[in-house]
Protein backbone atom coordinates (compact mmCIF):
# COMPACT_ATOMS: atom_id res chain seq x y z
CA UNK A 1 0.00 0.00 0.00
CA UNK A 2 1.01 3.60 -0.44
CA UNK A 3 2.05 4.36 3.10
CA UNK A 4 3.75 7.61 4.07
CA UNK A 5 4.49 8.48 0.47
CA UNK A 6 6.36 5.31 -0.50
CA UNK A 7 5.73 3.86 -3.91
CA UNK A 8 3.58 0.73 -4.12
CA UNK A 9 4.86 -2.50 -5.54
CA UNK A 10 3.82 -3.12 -9.10
CA UNK A 11 1.20 -5.82 -8.81
CA UNK A 12 0.69 -7.81 -11.96
CA UNK A 13 0.64 -5.72 -15.10
CA UNK A 14 1.90 -2.20 -14.88
CA UNK A 15 -0.91 -1.10 -17.15
CA UNK A 16 -0.81 1.12 -20.18
CA UNK A 17 0.97 3.89 -18.30
CA UNK A 18 3.83 1.71 -17.10
CA UNK A 19 6.68 3.93 -18.31
CA UNK A 20 7.21 7.63 -18.78
CA UNK A 21 5.92 8.66 -22.17
CA UNK A 22 3.86 5.49 -22.63
CA UNK A 23 0.17 5.27 -23.24
CA UNK A 24 -2.16 5.56 -26.20
CA UNK A 25 0.34 7.56 -28.17
CA UNK A 26 3.23 9.64 -27.00
CA UNK A 27 3.28 13.43 -26.87
CA UNK A 28 0.22 15.05 -25.37
CA UNK A 29 -1.29 11.68 -24.41
CA UNK A 30 1.69 10.44 -22.37
CA UNK A 31 0.82 9.43 -18.83
CA UNK A 32 2.93 9.65 -15.71
CA UNK A 33 3.18 6.35 -13.82
CA UNK A 34 1.63 6.34 -10.36
CA UNK A 35 4.82 4.93 -8.87
CA UNK A 36 6.82 7.85 -10.23
CA UNK A 37 4.31 10.38 -8.96
CA UNK A 38 4.46 8.94 -5.45
CA UNK A 39 8.24 8.43 -5.44
CA UNK A 40 8.73 12.13 -6.22
CA UNK A 41 6.59 13.13 -3.24
CA UNK A 42 7.95 16.19 -1.47
CA UNK A 43 10.90 16.69 -3.79
CA UNK A 44 11.42 20.22 -5.01
CA UNK A 45 14.18 22.39 -6.41
CA UNK A 46 16.76 22.85 -3.65
CA UNK A 47 14.74 21.28 -0.83
CA UNK A 48 11.85 19.03 0.16
CA UNK A 49 8.41 19.55 1.67
CA UNK A 50 8.07 18.28 5.23
CA UNK A 51 5.61 15.61 6.32
CA UNK A 52 4.13 17.19 9.44
CA UNK A 53 0.33 17.06 9.07
CA UNK A 54 -1.89 14.49 10.77
CA UNK A 55 -5.57 13.71 10.20
CA UNK A 56 -6.75 16.50 12.52
CA UNK A 57 -4.73 19.14 10.68
CA UNK A 58 -5.85 17.81 7.28
CA UNK A 59 -9.49 17.90 8.34
CA UNK A 60 -9.06 21.45 9.59
CA UNK A 61 -7.44 22.45 6.29
CA UNK A 62 -10.42 21.01 4.45
CA UNK A 63 -12.94 22.74 6.73
CA UNK A 64 -10.88 25.91 6.72
CA UNK A 65 -10.98 26.11 2.93
CA UNK A 66 -14.70 25.42 2.81
CA UNK A 67 -16.61 26.69 5.82
CA UNK A 68 -17.33 30.37 5.71
CA UNK A 69 -17.26 31.21 2.02
CA UNK A 70 -20.81 30.23 1.09
CA UNK A 71 -22.34 31.51 4.33
CA UNK A 72 -20.42 34.62 5.28
CA UNK A 73 -19.88 35.99 1.77
CA UNK A 74 -21.96 34.48 -1.04
CA UNK A 75 -25.29 34.05 0.78
CA UNK A 76 -26.23 37.57 -0.29
CA UNK A 77 -25.63 36.57 -3.92
CA UNK A 78 -27.27 33.12 -3.82
CA UNK A 79 -30.50 33.87 -1.92
CA UNK A 80 -31.81 36.35 -4.55
CA UNK A 81 -31.44 33.59 -7.15
CA UNK A 82 -33.34 30.88 -5.24
CA UNK A 83 -35.28 32.53 -2.42
CA UNK A 84 -35.83 30.32 0.66
CA UNK A 85 -35.05 27.34 -1.59
CA UNK A 86 -31.39 28.30 -1.17
CA UNK A 87 -31.46 25.69 1.60
CA UNK A 88 -32.06 23.05 -1.07
CA UNK A 89 -29.41 24.72 -3.24
CA UNK A 90 -26.87 24.01 -0.52
CA UNK A 91 -28.05 20.39 -0.40
CA UNK A 92 -27.74 20.09 -4.20
CA UNK A 93 -24.24 21.55 -4.14
CA UNK A 94 -23.35 19.30 -1.20
CA UNK A 95 -24.61 16.13 -2.92
CA UNK A 96 -22.74 17.05 -6.08
CA UNK A 97 -19.65 17.56 -3.97
CA UNK A 98 -20.24 14.24 -2.15
CA UNK A 99 -19.97 12.09 -5.27
CA UNK A 100 -16.84 13.94 -6.34
CA UNK A 101 -15.47 13.78 -2.78
CA UNK A 102 -15.75 9.99 -2.88
CA UNK A 103 -13.61 9.97 -6.02
CA UNK A 104 -11.15 12.41 -4.46
CA UNK A 105 -10.93 10.22 -1.36
CA UNK A 106 -9.98 7.16 -3.43
CA UNK A 107 -7.40 8.95 -5.54
CA UNK A 108 -5.97 10.96 -2.63
CA UNK A 109 -5.32 7.72 -0.76
CA UNK A 110 -3.88 6.01 -3.84
CA UNK A 111 -1.85 8.91 -5.26
CA UNK A 112 -1.01 11.11 -2.23
CA UNK A 113 0.72 14.01 -3.98
CA UNK A 114 0.48 17.81 -4.01
CA UNK A 115 -1.01 18.12 -7.46
CA UNK A 116 -4.51 16.96 -6.48
CA UNK A 117 -6.73 16.37 -9.53
CA UNK A 118 -3.98 17.60 -11.86
CA UNK A 119 -1.77 14.69 -10.79
CA UNK A 120 -4.67 12.23 -10.88
CA UNK A 121 -5.41 13.24 -14.46
CA UNK A 122 -1.70 12.96 -15.38
CA UNK A 123 -1.65 9.35 -14.19
CA UNK A 124 -4.86 8.33 -15.94
CA UNK A 125 -5.90 10.62 -18.80
CA UNK A 126 -2.65 11.96 -20.20
CA UNK A 127 -0.55 15.11 -20.12
CA UNK A 128 -2.82 17.39 -22.15
CA UNK A 129 -5.86 16.57 -20.01
CA UNK A 130 -3.71 17.00 -16.89
CA UNK A 131 -2.64 20.42 -18.10
CA UNK A 132 -6.25 21.44 -18.76
CA UNK A 133 -7.17 20.20 -15.28
CA UNK A 134 -4.25 22.06 -13.70
CA UNK A 135 -5.19 25.20 -15.61
CA UNK A 136 -8.73 24.87 -14.23
CA UNK A 137 -7.31 24.47 -10.73
CA UNK A 138 -5.31 27.67 -11.15
CA UNK A 139 -8.59 29.41 -12.03
CA UNK A 140 -10.42 27.63 -9.19
CA UNK A 141 -7.92 28.37 -6.44
CA UNK A 142 -6.54 31.70 -7.50
CA UNK A 143 -9.90 33.24 -8.21
CA UNK A 144 -11.43 31.65 -5.11
CA UNK A 145 -8.83 33.34 -2.91
CA UNK A 146 -9.66 36.67 -4.51
CA UNK A 147 -13.44 36.14 -4.33
CA UNK A 148 -13.35 35.35 -0.62
CA UNK A 149 -10.94 38.19 0.13
CA UNK A 150 -13.37 40.65 -1.47
CA UNK A 151 -16.04 39.78 1.11
CA UNK A 152 -13.60 40.00 4.01
CA UNK A 153 -13.59 43.78 3.82
CA UNK A 154 -17.37 43.92 4.31
CA UNK A 155 -17.18 42.17 7.66
CA UNK A 156 -14.08 44.14 8.62
CA UNK A 157 -16.11 47.32 8.16
CA UNK A 158 -18.91 45.88 10.31
CA UNK A 159 -16.37 45.13 13.01
CA UNK A 160 -14.73 48.55 12.84
CA UNK A 161 -18.06 50.34 12.85
CA UNK A 162 -19.29 48.42 15.88
CA UNK A 163 -16.12 48.83 17.91
CA UNK A 164 -14.56 52.20 17.13
CA UNK A 165 -17.25 53.81 14.99
CA UNK A 166 -15.02 54.15 11.93
CA UNK A 167 -15.30 52.40 8.56
CA UNK A 168 -13.07 52.19 5.53
CA UNK A 169 -14.59 54.37 2.76
CA UNK A 170 -16.16 52.56 -0.20
CA UNK A 171 -13.61 53.89 -2.66
CA UNK A 172 -10.92 52.06 -0.68
CA UNK A 173 -12.99 49.02 0.38
CA UNK A 174 -14.71 48.09 -2.90
CA UNK A 175 -13.31 46.93 -6.24
CA UNK A 176 -13.94 48.82 -9.50
CA UNK A 177 -17.48 48.24 -10.68
CA UNK A 178 -18.83 47.98 -7.15
CA UNK A 179 -18.46 51.64 -6.26
CA UNK A 180 -14.77 51.68 -5.40
CA UNK A 181 -11.33 52.20 -6.87
CA UNK A 182 -9.26 49.64 -4.98
CA UNK A 183 -10.21 47.00 -2.37
CA UNK A 184 -7.46 47.51 0.17
CA UNK A 185 -8.83 45.09 2.85
CA UNK A 186 -8.87 42.27 0.29
CA UNK A 187 -5.21 42.86 -0.49
CA UNK A 188 -4.34 43.05 3.20
CA UNK A 189 -5.94 39.69 4.13
CA UNK A 190 -4.11 37.94 1.27
CA UNK A 191 -0.77 39.38 2.40
CA UNK A 192 -1.43 38.39 6.03
CA UNK A 193 -2.15 34.80 4.96
CA UNK A 194 0.99 34.85 2.83
CA UNK A 195 3.00 35.67 5.96
CA UNK A 196 1.54 32.62 7.75
CA UNK A 197 2.32 30.33 4.81
CA UNK A 198 5.93 31.50 4.65
CA UNK A 199 6.30 30.31 8.25
CA UNK A 200 5.79 26.66 7.27
CA UNK A 201 2.98 24.13 6.71
CA UNK A 202 2.83 23.01 10.34
CA UNK A 203 2.70 26.55 11.66
CA UNK A 204 0.06 27.53 9.10
CA UNK A 205 -2.01 24.47 10.06
CA UNK A 206 -1.95 25.50 13.72
CA UNK A 207 -3.15 29.00 12.93
CA UNK A 208 -5.86 27.58 10.68
CA UNK A 209 -7.09 25.20 13.39
CA UNK A 210 -7.61 28.09 15.80
CA UNK A 211 -9.48 30.05 13.13
CA UNK A 212 -11.70 27.07 12.25
CA UNK A 213 -12.75 26.59 15.88
CA UNK A 214 -13.59 30.30 16.14
CA UNK A 215 -15.72 30.35 13.00
CA UNK A 216 -17.68 27.22 13.93
CA UNK A 217 -18.44 28.84 17.27
CA UNK A 218 -19.48 32.06 15.49
CA UNK A 219 -21.91 30.22 13.19
CA UNK A 220 -23.47 28.27 16.06
CA UNK A 221 -23.86 31.53 17.96
CA UNK A 222 -25.62 33.05 14.95
CA UNK A 223 -28.05 30.12 14.79
CA UNK A 224 -28.83 30.38 18.51
CA UNK A 225 -29.53 34.12 18.36
CA UNK A 226 -31.20 34.40 14.92
CA UNK A 227 -33.48 31.42 15.66
CA UNK A 228 -35.49 33.76 17.90
CA UNK A 229 -36.35 35.93 14.90
CA UNK A 230 -37.61 33.20 12.55
CA UNK A 231 -41.01 33.93 10.97
CA UNK A 232 -42.82 31.15 9.13
CA UNK A 233 -44.00 33.61 6.48
CA UNK A 234 -40.42 34.19 5.34
CA UNK A 235 -40.35 30.66 3.91
CA UNK A 236 -43.32 31.35 1.62
CA UNK A 237 -43.23 31.00 -1.28
CA UNK A 238 -40.43 28.50 -0.80
CA UNK A 239 -39.34 28.42 -4.44
CA UNK A 240 -40.31 31.83 -5.88
CA UNK A 241 -37.89 31.61 -8.79
CA UNK A 242 -38.54 27.99 -9.67
CA UNK A 243 -36.24 25.02 -10.11
CA UNK A 244 -34.03 26.96 -12.51
CA UNK A 245 -33.28 29.58 -9.85
CA UNK A 246 -32.59 26.92 -7.24
CA UNK A 247 -30.20 25.10 -9.59
CA UNK A 248 -28.49 28.35 -10.56
CA UNK A 249 -27.90 29.19 -6.90
CA UNK A 250 -26.58 25.67 -6.31
CA UNK A 251 -24.09 26.07 -9.14
CA UNK A 252 -22.88 29.38 -7.72
CA UNK A 253 -22.60 27.92 -4.23
CA UNK A 254 -20.65 24.90 -5.40
CA UNK A 255 -17.37 26.79 -5.20
CA UNK A 256 -17.95 26.89 -1.44
CA UNK A 257 -17.28 23.15 -1.34
CA UNK A 258 -13.75 23.06 -2.72
CA UNK A 259 -12.27 22.50 0.73
CA UNK A 260 -11.69 18.78 0.33
CA UNK A 261 -9.78 19.54 -2.84
CA UNK A 262 -7.50 21.76 -0.75
CA UNK A 263 -6.92 18.88 1.68
CA UNK A 264 -5.81 16.65 -1.19
CA UNK A 265 -3.13 19.18 -2.14
CA UNK A 266 -1.45 18.43 1.21
CA UNK A 267 -0.66 14.86 0.12
CA UNK A 268 3.11 15.38 0.22
CA UNK A 269 3.04 17.02 3.65
CA UNK A 270 0.79 14.48 5.40
CA UNK A 271 2.32 12.00 7.83
CA UNK A 272 0.12 9.12 6.63
CA UNK A 273 -1.53 10.39 3.49
CA UNK A 274 -3.09 7.13 2.35
CA UNK A 275 -4.96 6.61 5.60
CA UNK A 276 -5.68 10.20 6.68
CA UNK A 277 -6.58 12.02 3.46
CA UNK A 278 -9.74 9.99 2.64
CA UNK A 279 -10.95 10.31 6.23
CA UNK A 280 -10.28 14.04 6.36
CA UNK A 281 -12.06 14.64 3.04
CA UNK A 282 -15.26 12.81 4.00
CA UNK A 283 -15.42 14.08 7.58
CA UNK A 284 -14.97 17.71 6.57
CA UNK A 285 -17.64 17.52 3.87
CA UNK A 286 -20.20 16.14 6.33
CA UNK A 287 -19.48 18.83 8.92
CA UNK A 288 -19.52 21.67 6.41
CA UNK A 289 -22.73 20.63 4.63
CA UNK A 290 -24.60 20.28 7.92
CA UNK A 291 -23.52 23.73 9.09
CA UNK A 292 -24.24 25.38 5.73
CA UNK A 293 -27.81 24.04 5.62
CA UNK A 294 -28.46 24.92 9.27
CA UNK A 295 -27.26 28.51 8.94
CA UNK A 296 -29.07 29.03 5.61
CA UNK A 297 -32.34 27.75 7.08
CA UNK A 298 -32.10 30.10 10.05
CA UNK A 299 -31.00 33.08 7.92
CA UNK A 300 -33.85 32.96 5.38
CA UNK A 301 -36.30 32.35 8.22
CA UNK A 302 -35.13 35.42 10.09
CA UNK A 303 -35.03 37.84 7.13
CA UNK A 304 -37.19 38.04 3.96
CA UNK A 305 -35.25 36.67 1.03
CA UNK A 306 -35.73 39.84 -1.02
CA UNK A 307 -33.58 41.80 1.45
CA UNK A 308 -30.50 39.69 0.78
CA UNK A 309 -29.88 41.43 -2.54
CA UNK A 310 -26.50 43.16 -2.56
CA UNK A 311 -25.60 42.26 1.04
CA UNK A 312 -22.18 40.69 1.53
CA UNK A 313 -22.39 40.79 5.33
CA UNK A 314 -25.94 39.46 5.65
CA UNK A 315 -25.49 37.45 8.84
CA UNK A 316 -24.26 40.42 10.85
CA UNK A 317 -27.24 42.44 9.66
CA UNK A 318 -29.65 39.69 10.70
CA UNK A 319 -28.13 39.53 14.17
CA UNK A 320 -28.59 43.28 14.56
CA UNK A 321 -32.21 43.19 13.34
CA UNK A 322 -33.21 40.26 15.55
CA UNK A 323 -31.66 41.53 18.78
CA UNK A 324 -31.91 45.26 18.20
CA UNK A 325 -28.40 45.49 19.60
CA UNK A 326 -25.14 46.05 17.78
CA UNK A 327 -23.13 43.86 20.17
CA UNK A 328 -24.14 40.56 18.60
CA UNK A 329 -23.50 41.81 15.08
CA UNK A 330 -20.04 42.97 16.14
CA UNK A 331 -19.33 39.58 17.69
CA UNK A 332 -20.41 37.79 14.52
CA UNK A 333 -18.43 40.20 12.36
CA UNK A 334 -15.32 39.37 14.40
CA UNK A 335 -15.96 35.67 13.82
CA UNK A 336 -16.50 36.27 10.11
CA UNK A 337 -13.23 38.21 9.79
CA UNK A 338 -11.39 35.23 11.25
CA UNK A 339 -13.46 32.69 9.29
CA UNK A 340 -12.86 34.27 5.91
CA UNK A 341 -9.16 34.69 6.65
CA UNK A 342 -9.03 30.93 7.27
CA UNK A 343 -10.53 30.26 3.84
CA UNK A 344 -8.01 32.57 2.18
CA UNK A 345 -5.15 30.89 4.06
CA UNK A 346 -6.02 27.30 3.14
CA UNK A 347 -7.05 27.94 -0.46
CA UNK A 348 -3.92 29.99 -1.04
CA UNK A 349 -1.96 27.04 0.36
CA UNK A 350 -3.65 24.70 -2.11
CA UNK A 351 -2.87 26.95 -5.05
CA UNK A 352 0.84 27.04 -4.26
CA UNK A 353 1.04 23.24 -3.95
CA UNK A 354 -0.66 22.64 -7.28
CA UNK A 355 1.75 24.98 -9.04
CA UNK A 356 4.56 23.22 -7.17
CA UNK A 357 3.54 19.88 -8.71
CA UNK A 358 3.12 21.35 -12.19
CA UNK A 359 6.53 23.04 -12.00
CA UNK A 360 8.18 19.80 -10.90
CA UNK A 361 6.77 18.19 -14.04
CA UNK A 362 8.20 21.02 -16.14
CA UNK A 363 4.85 22.36 -17.34
CA UNK A 364 5.27 25.74 -15.63
CA UNK A 365 8.51 27.58 -14.72
CA UNK A 366 10.81 25.92 -12.18
CA UNK A 367 10.60 28.87 -9.82
CA UNK A 368 7.31 27.46 -8.54
CA UNK A 369 9.05 24.22 -7.49
CA UNK A 370 11.88 25.83 -5.52
CA UNK A 371 11.72 24.89 -1.82
CA UNK A 372 13.57 26.74 0.92
CA UNK A 373 15.97 24.26 2.50
CA UNK A 374 15.35 25.35 6.11
CA UNK A 375 11.62 26.08 6.20
CA UNK A 376 10.50 23.45 3.67
CA UNK A 377 8.29 26.10 2.03
CA UNK A 378 8.09 27.00 -1.68
CA UNK A 379 8.80 30.67 -0.92
CA UNK A 380 9.00 32.17 -4.41
CA UNK A 381 5.84 30.29 -5.36
CA UNK A 382 4.00 31.64 -2.31
CA UNK A 383 5.12 35.22 -2.94
CA UNK A 384 4.14 35.18 -6.62
CA UNK A 385 0.76 33.56 -6.08
CA UNK A 386 -0.08 35.85 -3.17
CA UNK A 387 0.78 38.97 -5.14
CA UNK A 388 -1.36 37.83 -8.09
CA UNK A 389 -4.36 36.88 -5.92
CA UNK A 390 -4.09 40.07 -3.88
CA UNK A 391 -4.17 42.31 -6.94
CA UNK A 392 -7.04 40.29 -8.41
CA UNK A 393 -9.03 40.61 -5.19
CA UNK A 394 -8.47 44.34 -5.08
CA UNK A 395 -9.58 44.97 -8.66
CA UNK A 396 -12.41 42.53 -9.63
CA UNK A 397 -16.05 42.40 -8.32
CA UNK A 398 -17.10 39.41 -6.20
CA UNK A 399 -19.95 38.00 -8.29
CA UNK A 400 -17.85 37.53 -11.41
CA UNK A 401 -15.11 35.89 -9.37
CA UNK A 402 -17.43 33.41 -7.65
CA UNK A 403 -18.99 32.13 -10.88
CA UNK A 404 -15.61 31.81 -12.60
CA UNK A 405 -14.42 29.72 -9.67
CA UNK A 406 -17.50 27.47 -9.84
CA UNK A 407 -16.99 26.46 -13.45
CA UNK A 408 -13.30 25.71 -12.95
CA UNK A 409 -14.11 23.61 -9.88
CA UNK A 410 -16.87 21.67 -11.60
CA UNK A 411 -14.69 20.91 -14.61
CA UNK A 412 -11.82 19.64 -12.45
CA UNK A 413 -14.17 17.54 -10.33
CA UNK A 414 -15.71 16.00 -13.45
CA UNK A 415 -12.24 14.89 -14.58
CA UNK A 416 -11.52 13.34 -11.17
CA UNK A 417 -14.63 11.17 -11.45
CA UNK A 418 -13.46 9.99 -14.86
CA UNK A 419 -9.95 9.37 -13.50
CA UNK A 420 -11.29 6.95 -10.87
CA UNK A 421 -13.02 4.88 -13.54
CA UNK A 422 -9.94 4.85 -15.77
CA UNK A 423 -7.52 3.91 -12.97
CA UNK A 424 -9.82 1.07 -11.87
CA UNK A 425 -9.55 -0.35 -15.39
CA UNK A 426 -5.86 0.28 -16.09
CA UNK A 427 -4.57 -0.56 -12.58
CA UNK A 428 -7.15 -2.89 -11.02
CA UNK A 429 -4.60 -4.62 -8.78
CA UNK A 430 -3.34 -1.44 -7.13
CA UNK A 431 -4.11 -1.35 -3.42
CA UNK A 432 -6.30 1.53 -2.36
CA UNK A 433 -6.77 3.00 1.11
CA UNK A 434 -10.37 3.86 0.18
CA UNK A 435 -12.61 2.66 -2.64
CA UNK A 436 -15.59 4.50 -4.09
CA UNK A 437 -18.65 2.27 -3.54
CA UNK A 438 -20.60 1.07 -6.58
CA UNK A 439 -17.95 2.18 -9.06
CA UNK A 440 -18.36 3.13 -11.89
CA UNK A 441 -21.93 4.14 -10.99
CA UNK A 442 -21.09 6.67 -8.28
CA UNK A 443 -18.21 8.30 -10.20
CA UNK A 444 -20.50 8.40 -13.23
CA UNK A 445 -23.20 10.16 -11.21
CA UNK A 446 -20.60 12.59 -9.90
CA UNK A 447 -19.52 13.36 -13.47
CA UNK A 448 -23.08 13.93 -14.70
CA UNK A 449 -23.95 16.17 -11.74
CA UNK A 450 -20.90 18.32 -12.41
CA UNK A 451 -21.85 18.65 -16.09
CA UNK A 452 -25.45 19.51 -15.13
CA UNK A 453 -24.36 22.22 -12.71
CA UNK A 454 -21.95 23.67 -15.26
CA UNK A 455 -24.95 24.01 -17.58
CA UNK A 456 -26.73 26.09 -14.92
CA UNK A 457 -24.11 28.84 -15.02
CA UNK A 458 -24.52 32.06 -16.99
CA UNK A 459 -23.39 32.42 -20.60
CA UNK A 460 -20.83 35.07 -19.64
CA UNK A 461 -19.25 32.58 -17.23
CA UNK A 462 -18.87 30.09 -20.08
CA UNK A 463 -17.34 32.78 -22.27
CA UNK A 464 -14.78 33.60 -19.57
CA UNK A 465 -14.07 29.89 -19.14
CA UNK A 466 -13.62 29.34 -22.89
CA UNK A 467 -11.20 32.25 -23.11
CA UNK A 468 -9.30 30.95 -20.08
CA UNK A 469 -9.04 27.47 -21.65
CA UNK A 470 -7.89 28.91 -24.97
CA UNK A 471 -5.13 30.88 -23.24
CA UNK A 472 -4.15 27.76 -21.32
CA UNK A 473 -3.84 25.65 -24.47
CA UNK A 474 -1.69 28.29 -26.13
CA UNK A 475 0.64 28.31 -23.11
CA UNK A 476 0.82 24.51 -23.05
CA UNK A 477 1.74 24.10 -26.72
CA UNK A 478 4.09 27.09 -26.61
CA UNK A 479 5.81 26.32 -23.31
CA UNK A 480 4.71 23.22 -21.39
CA UNK A 481 4.70 20.54 -24.09
CA UNK A 482 8.37 20.90 -25.02
CA UNK A 483 9.58 21.43 -21.43
CA UNK A 484 7.67 18.54 -19.93
CA UNK A 485 9.95 16.23 -17.93
CA UNK A 486 8.31 13.19 -19.51
CA UNK A 487 8.93 14.67 -22.96
CA UNK A 488 12.62 15.22 -22.17
CA UNK A 489 12.96 11.70 -20.80
CA UNK A 490 11.36 10.31 -23.94
CA UNK A 491 13.84 12.24 -26.12
CA UNK A 492 16.82 11.10 -24.03
CA UNK A 493 15.77 7.45 -24.13
CA UNK A 494 13.70 7.06 -27.29
CA UNK A 495 14.20 3.31 -27.46
CA UNK A 496 12.31 2.83 -24.21
CA UNK A 497 9.08 4.44 -25.29
CA UNK A 498 6.64 2.41 -27.25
Amino acid sequence: MLDNGTAPPAAGKRGRGGRPGSGPGSGVMRRKPVELLVAEGGQGEGGTLRRSLGMWQLTMISIGATLGTGIFVVLGTAVPKAGPAVIVSFVIAGLTALFSALSYAELAGTIPVSGSSYSYAYATLGELVAWVCGWCLILEYGVSVAAVAVGWGQYLNELLDGTIGVTIPDWLAQPPGDGGLFNLPALIVVLLCMAFLLGGAKESARANTVMVVVKIAALLLFCAVAFQGIKAGNYKPFMPLGIAGMSSAGASLFFSYIGFDAASTAGEEAKNAQRDLPRAIMLSLIIVTALYCLVAAVAVGAMPWQKFEGTEAALAGIMKDVTGQGFWAVLLAAGAVIAIASVVLTVLYGQTRILFAMARDGLVPKVFAKVHAKSGVPRANTLIVSAFCGILAAAVPLGQLADATSIGTLFAFALVNVAVIVLRRTRPDMKRGFRVPLSPIFPGIGFLLCVYMMGSLDVITWVVFAVWMAVGLVIYFWYGKSRSRLAREAVQAPGKTP
